[in-house]
């Protein structure tokens, strides 16, 4: 991976939440680099830190010491209209609750992101790469749990991001929609090339992955790289 571009460099970053008297430790001191069009599985158990590292990276959260530069520039010194403008224009999230609006068709959902985006797809244009072609004038309601993150998922890459952050994509979904998702993630990191960041507990999904970091009571406890990456339609969980 050390011949392509490095998107993100993470350096000595720490995050303590301080509740009341008590404080929490989520990073502990994490070095990081991710690189261009890569998929990267981020494999930790709860509370080991993985969403507060998403959430930085992706400019939802910031750091309390450390370094986050994004293609050379410092998240950690951006202000919050930098931040907002950052989050708009090269990242696209993708949660485990889909936060689809109940009153607009998939088509519309995925519109209330382009109409905002520099140079984004055709909203019918993201809900075909995810296999939704045809069902773009339906209602969340109308829709499965699956259909429905994949409707998120076009959502999120509509604006054409360079980065695709995704918090437990599968962590409200049966095994074989949970494949239907991964293969979908796949595709968009091997046709457009976007950094895929994928956080989940469950390792198995790991194999689809170029490298998986291991996290663990916040920091990071070891790196793999997949020199045969599985397909997800082989995965088990």
């Amino acid at each position: 991976m050390t011949s392509k571009d490095v998107v993100f460099r993470v350096k000595d970053l720490t995050k303590v939440y301080e509740m009341g008297e008590v404080k929490v430790h989520a990073l502990r001191g994490v070095d990081l680099y991710l690189y261009e069009g890569e998929l990267v599985v981020m494999l930790g158990p709860s509370g080991s830190g993985k969403s507060t590292l998403l959430n930085i990276l992706g400019g939802l959260d910031t750091a309390s010491s450390g370094t986050v530069k994004y293609r050379g520039r410092a998240l950690s010194k951006a202000t919050e209209q930098e931040l907002t403008e950052y989050r708009r224009f090269h990242v696209g999230f993708v949660f485990q609750f889909y936060n689809l609006i109940p009153s607009l068709t998939a088509r519309e959902n995925v519109a209330v992101v382009t109409e905002i985006s520099k140079r984004p797809m055709k909203p019918e244009d993201a809900l075909a790469l995810v296999g939704l072609g045809e069902r773009l004038d339906h209602f969340p309601a109308q829709l499965s749990g699956g259909e429905q993150q994949r409707v998120a998922i076009a959502r999120a890459v509509s604006k054409n991001p360079e980065v695709l952050l995704c918090d437990e994509p599968t962590g409200a979904l049966d095994f074989s929609t949970g494949i239907v998702v991964l293969e979908v993630l796949e595709r968009i990191n091997r046709e457009l090339g976007t950094t895929t960041a994928v956080i989940t507990h469950n390792a198995d999904i790991a194999g689809m992955a170029d490298r998986v970091v291991h996290l663990s009571n916040g920091l990071i406890s070891g790196i793999n790289i997949n020199t045969v990456k599985k397909p997800p339609s082989e995965l088990r969980w």
